[in-house]
């Protein structure tokens, strides 16, 4: 698949998603972010190997009462390094400061899904002040990055030889139920899955994948850094994810004091597999004290 034809992927993708496609130069980094709605500042960032859309089952309730900002992180998705962004942890995380910057007029609520949830607990340990609120969902960054064997063997079989089929056995271990997804996705199903086959066998995102997991996600977050944490934090888990196990999230909250959410009937992406639950637990997690 070349460029052209992924780049179609993406418009029919986007086409369904009621939000404006922007291009922001950050820190190097010609960023690609999803954009829409009035009043307080979300921005949402998506795990490992995915993009932005990945969070559209969410879009439409989110959209009612807050402004959507979801960018494709730095060399994922459509998001390309220029000359001078820089690969390493604290390029990452100067990006995501200036996206803030760049997007939201009053401190946002900063939520991030697995390895995007490491790099929003980094970034809050160090600019709290900046933030109206930190969600974690199904964050990586609280343990050691150890999935459970019957997930890694795929997602490393994926990375090495991508095509539908190792796509999809990987998959069967990401959803508790991948065919009743498909179905609730309806139409955007196919674009997404052709669209996260072609990112996978393009060089700079597996390289920027791999860079960024190794950097922020595999190692844990000193927990001295976890502990300066002053902005309200919430995590919200799925109850069977097979790569940040629940009681990683349940330490973590115990530990820290944050409120868990735990979504059933799914396991490392709620927002995509019960997006009413998701919402439910966004919502109580911004609710004022």
């Amino acid at each position: 698949m070349n460029r052209n034809e992924g780049n179609g992927i993406r418009e029919r993708l986007l086409a369904a998603i009621p939000l404006t496609d922007k291009i922001r130069q950050l820190n190097g980094v010609s960023t690609a972010v999803l954009e829409g709605g009035d009043g307080p500042p979300i921005v949402l960032l998506h795990g490992h190997g995915e993009f932005a859309a990945v969070w559209l089952r969410v879009v439409p309730e989110l959209l009612k009462t807050h402004h959507l900002v979801i960018p494709d992180l730095p060399g994922q998705g459509a998001s390309e390094y220029t000359d001078g962004g820089q690969l390493d942890a604290e390029g990452v995380l100067q990006w995501l400061d200036q996206l803030i910057d760049a997007t939201c007029d009053s401190a946002p609520v900063l939520a991030g899904h697995l390895l995007g949830g490491a790099i929003a607990a980094r970034y809050a340990a160090d600019h709290g002040h900046r933030l109206a609120h930190l969600v974690l969902v199904d964050t990586m960054g609280l343990a050691w990055y150890r999935p459970a064997p019957r997930f890694a063997i795929p997602m490393v079989g994926f990375m090495a030889r991508p095509s539908a089929k190792s796509r999809d056995r990987l998959f069967d271990q990401c959803f508790l139920d991948r065919e009743q997804l498909r179905q609730r996705i309806g139409d955007s199903w196919e674009p997404l899955m052709d669209y996260a086959l072609d990112r996978v066998r393009t060089p700079s995102v597996q390289s920027a994948v791999r860079r960024q997991i190794t950097g922020l996600g595999m190692r844990p977050i000193p927990p001295a850094d976890l502990a300066r944490i002053d902005v309200p934090t919430t995590l919200i888990h799925g109850r069977y994810d097979l790569q940040v196990r629940l009681k990683t999230a349940e330490e973590a909250a115990a530990r820290y004091g944050w409120a868990l959410h735990v979504i059933d009937d799914c396991r490392d992406d709620p927002a995509a597999e019960q997006p009413e639950a998701f919402i439910h637990a966004m919502r109580a997690a911004l609710e004022p004290a």
